[in-house]
Protein backbone atom coordinates (compact mmCIF):
# COMPACT_ATOMS: atom_id res chain seq x y z
CA UNK A 1 0.00 0.00 0.00
CA UNK A 2 1.68 3.29 -1.07
CA UNK A 3 1.96 5.68 1.98
CA UNK A 4 0.31 8.65 1.37
CA UNK A 5 0.48 11.98 0.74
CA UNK A 6 4.29 11.14 -0.55
CA UNK A 7 7.00 13.83 -1.79
CA UNK A 8 5.54 16.85 -3.32
CA UNK A 9 5.10 16.49 -7.18
CA UNK A 10 8.01 18.66 -9.27
CA UNK A 11 6.64 21.72 -10.94
CA UNK A 12 4.09 21.17 -13.16
CA UNK A 13 3.38 22.59 -16.93
CA UNK A 14 1.53 25.55 -15.69
CA UNK A 15 3.04 27.51 -13.33
CA UNK A 16 4.48 30.19 -15.35
CA UNK A 17 0.88 31.20 -16.65
CA UNK A 18 -0.25 31.09 -12.99
CA UNK A 19 -0.19 34.19 -11.22
CA UNK A 20 1.83 33.98 -7.30
CA UNK A 21 0.65 36.24 -4.67
CA UNK A 22 3.90 38.82 -4.29
CA UNK A 23 4.86 39.92 -0.38
CA UNK A 24 6.94 42.95 -0.83
CA UNK A 25 9.35 44.45 2.02
CA UNK A 26 10.07 47.81 2.19
CA UNK A 27 12.98 49.81 2.77
CA UNK A 28 13.62 49.72 6.54
CA UNK A 29 12.35 46.18 6.78
CA UNK A 30 14.38 44.40 8.85
CA UNK A 31 15.36 40.24 8.62
CA UNK A 32 17.16 38.61 10.98
CA UNK A 33 20.30 36.04 10.72
CA UNK A 34 21.69 33.32 13.26
CA UNK A 35 24.97 32.56 11.29
CA UNK A 36 28.37 31.06 12.06
CA UNK A 37 30.60 33.72 13.86
CA UNK A 38 33.41 32.91 11.14
CA UNK A 39 31.53 33.91 8.25
CA UNK A 40 29.99 36.80 6.83
CA UNK A 41 25.78 37.30 7.83
CA UNK A 42 25.27 38.32 4.46
CA UNK A 43 25.81 34.92 2.50
CA UNK A 44 24.14 33.37 -0.69
CA UNK A 45 25.05 29.64 0.39
CA UNK A 46 25.17 26.97 -2.94
CA UNK A 47 25.95 23.87 -1.33
CA UNK A 48 22.93 22.28 -2.28
CA UNK A 49 21.96 21.33 1.63
CA UNK A 50 18.88 23.55 1.64
CA UNK A 51 15.36 23.92 1.06
CA UNK A 52 15.49 26.24 -2.01
CA UNK A 53 19.25 25.95 -3.11
CA UNK A 54 19.50 25.63 -6.34
CA UNK A 55 19.12 22.04 -7.83
CA UNK A 56 22.38 22.15 -9.64
CA UNK A 57 24.45 22.60 -6.57
CA UNK A 58 27.08 22.52 -5.68
CA UNK A 59 28.51 22.44 -9.48
CA UNK A 60 27.26 24.42 -12.19
CA UNK A 61 24.93 26.64 -9.67
CA UNK A 62 23.54 29.49 -11.46
CA UNK A 63 22.75 31.52 -7.97
CA UNK A 64 22.91 31.22 -4.44
CA UNK A 65 20.28 31.89 -1.52
CA UNK A 66 20.34 33.58 1.53
CA UNK A 67 18.01 32.64 4.37
CA UNK A 68 16.87 34.66 7.05
CA UNK A 69 13.82 34.99 9.29
CA UNK A 70 11.36 37.96 9.95
CA UNK A 71 11.99 37.51 13.73
CA UNK A 72 15.18 36.16 16.11
CA UNK A 73 12.36 33.06 17.04
CA UNK A 74 12.26 31.81 13.10
CA UNK A 75 16.23 32.20 13.44
CA UNK A 76 17.00 30.30 16.78
CA UNK A 77 14.52 27.69 15.93
CA UNK A 78 15.63 26.90 12.24
CA UNK A 79 18.98 26.49 13.40
CA UNK A 80 18.31 24.85 16.41
CA UNK A 81 15.25 22.70 15.90
CA UNK A 82 16.80 20.32 13.15
CA UNK A 83 16.51 17.40 15.72
CA UNK A 84 13.40 15.88 16.85
CA UNK A 85 12.59 14.12 20.16
CA UNK A 86 13.72 16.36 23.27
CA UNK A 87 14.95 19.55 22.13
CA UNK A 88 17.96 20.75 23.15
CA UNK A 89 20.71 23.28 22.06
CA UNK A 90 24.44 23.51 23.66
CA UNK A 91 26.30 26.70 25.08
CA UNK A 92 29.31 26.28 22.68
CA UNK A 93 26.69 26.09 19.30
CA UNK A 94 25.32 29.03 20.46
CA UNK A 95 28.81 30.60 21.54
CA UNK A 96 29.81 30.04 17.64
CA UNK A 97 27.37 32.13 16.37
CA UNK A 98 25.81 35.38 15.90
CA UNK A 99 22.54 37.09 15.27
CA UNK A 100 22.64 40.23 12.70
CA UNK A 101 20.12 42.67 12.25
CA UNK A 102 19.55 42.69 8.13
CA UNK A 103 17.78 46.38 7.41
CA UNK A 104 16.54 46.53 4.02
CA UNK A 105 17.97 49.29 1.74
CA UNK A 106 15.62 48.34 -1.33
CA UNK A 107 12.16 46.64 -1.66
CA UNK A 108 12.47 43.21 -2.02
CA UNK A 109 9.75 41.17 -3.37
CA UNK A 110 8.77 37.67 -2.56
CA UNK A 111 6.46 34.81 -3.99
CA UNK A 112 4.60 34.50 -1.10
CA UNK A 113 4.02 30.73 0.06
CA UNK A 114 2.95 31.77 3.89
CA UNK A 115 -0.15 34.04 3.54
CA UNK A 116 -3.42 32.35 3.42
CA UNK A 117 -3.74 31.16 -0.68
CA UNK A 118 -0.41 31.32 -1.21
CA UNK A 119 0.25 27.81 -2.02
CA UNK A 120 -2.66 26.81 -4.43
CA UNK A 121 -1.91 29.93 -6.30
CA UNK A 122 1.13 28.55 -7.93
CA UNK A 123 -0.66 25.19 -7.65
CA UNK A 124 1.61 23.33 -4.61
CA UNK A 125 0.92 22.74 -1.12
CA UNK A 126 2.40 22.07 2.60
CA UNK A 127 4.43 19.26 1.35
CA UNK A 128 6.99 21.75 -0.57
CA UNK A 129 7.84 23.75 2.75
CA UNK A 130 7.92 20.85 4.84
CA UNK A 131 8.83 17.68 2.74
CA UNK A 132 11.99 16.81 0.23
CA UNK A 133 14.62 19.31 -0.40
CA UNK A 134 15.32 17.78 -3.60
CA UNK A 135 11.76 18.52 -5.03
CA UNK A 136 11.58 22.41 -3.47
CA UNK A 137 15.10 22.66 -5.05
CA UNK A 138 13.18 22.11 -8.68
CA UNK A 139 10.46 24.68 -7.45
CA UNK A 140 12.80 27.18 -6.29
CA UNK A 141 14.36 26.92 -9.87
CA UNK A 142 11.26 27.11 -11.19
CA UNK A 143 9.33 30.31 -9.51
CA UNK A 144 12.81 31.93 -9.66
CA UNK A 145 12.44 32.39 -13.42
CA UNK A 146 8.89 32.79 -13.16
CA UNK A 147 7.54 35.90 -15.15
CA UNK A 148 6.47 37.61 -11.45
CA UNK A 149 10.42 37.94 -11.44
CA UNK A 150 10.50 37.89 -7.60
CA UNK A 151 13.39 38.36 -5.13
CA UNK A 152 12.87 34.90 -3.55
CA UNK A 153 10.28 33.11 -1.49
CA UNK A 154 8.28 33.78 1.48
CA UNK A 155 7.55 30.45 3.14
CA UNK A 156 6.37 29.38 6.39
CA UNK A 157 9.39 27.71 8.61
CA UNK A 158 9.44 24.42 9.10
CA UNK A 159 10.24 23.51 13.14
CA UNK A 160 7.62 26.79 13.66
CA UNK A 161 4.84 27.14 10.85
CA UNK A 162 3.32 30.18 13.25
CA UNK A 163 6.84 32.42 11.81
CA UNK A 164 7.86 33.50 8.28
CA UNK A 165 11.48 32.60 6.72
CA UNK A 166 12.83 33.88 3.44
CA UNK A 167 14.73 32.24 0.83
CA UNK A 168 16.41 35.48 -0.87
CA UNK A 169 17.81 34.55 -4.27
CA UNK A 170 21.64 36.18 -5.03
CA UNK A 171 21.39 39.47 -5.09
CA UNK A 172 24.21 42.88 -4.22
CA UNK A 173 25.17 43.01 -0.44
CA UNK A 174 25.03 46.51 -0.79
CA UNK A 175 20.81 45.59 -0.39
CA UNK A 176 21.55 44.79 3.29
CA UNK A 177 22.26 47.65 6.31
CA UNK A 178 23.84 44.69 8.66
CA UNK A 179 24.20 44.94 12.38
CA UNK A 180 25.76 42.55 14.51
CA UNK A 181 23.84 41.81 17.50
CA UNK A 182 26.21 38.78 18.64
CA UNK A 183 26.33 35.62 19.95
CA UNK A 184 22.80 34.76 22.34
CA UNK A 185 24.80 33.88 25.33
CA UNK A 186 25.97 37.40 25.21
CA UNK A 187 24.57 39.18 28.41
CA UNK A 188 23.23 41.81 26.17
CA UNK A 189 20.60 38.94 24.93
CA UNK A 190 20.29 37.16 28.36
CA UNK A 191 16.38 37.82 28.38
CA UNK A 192 16.00 37.31 24.53
CA UNK A 193 17.59 33.54 24.76
CA UNK A 194 15.63 32.92 27.96
CA UNK A 195 12.57 34.05 25.54
CA UNK A 196 13.60 31.44 22.66
CA UNK A 197 14.56 28.47 25.56
CA UNK A 198 11.11 28.97 27.68
CA UNK A 199 8.78 29.36 23.96
CA UNK A 200 10.19 26.33 22.49
CA UNK A 201 10.73 24.02 25.52
CA UNK A 202 14.15 23.93 24.70
CA UNK A 203 17.22 22.86 27.02
CA UNK A 204 20.67 24.79 27.29
CA UNK A 205 23.26 21.99 27.74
Amino acid sequence: MTDMPGDHPLPHAELHAQTPLIFTLKIGDVLYRHHRSVHDPIYFGTSGDYRFDDPDCPTGASFGVLYAGEDPHCCFIESCGSTTGVPAVSGDYLDAREIARLELTGALRFIDLASSGGLTHVGADARLVTGSYKVAQRWSAALRLHPSKADGIRYPARHDPTRVAYAIFTRPRSTFKVTSLGSLTASSNRALLSRLLRDYNVDLI
